[in-house]
């Protein structure tokens, strides 16, 4: 799945010269969200990882749900 297609980017938002990026289109579609979790929990050896922790608005939502996938192991 291309999941970059999930996430638009917003040019010179909120100021000129920074580009935000929207993740919304990535949250509405489980489906992406699911795989883009899953790839992300490929990169990590879980078996070492006591906690996890989501910094700022967007990183919380992740955060558990890797944590969610830590727990099914």
């Amino acid at each position: 799945m291309d999941l970059k297609s999930y996430i638009k980017e917003v040019p010179d938002f909120p100021k000129e010269g920074i580009n935000f990026k929207d993740i919304q289109p990535l949250l509405q579609d489980s489906e992406a969200f699911y795989d883009a979790i899953d790839k992300m929990g490929e990169l990590i050896d879980m078996e070492k990882v006591d906690y996890f922790v989501g910094i700022e608005s967007r990183g919380f939502i992740f955060a558990a749900a890797l944590a969610s996938i830590n727990l099914r192991i």
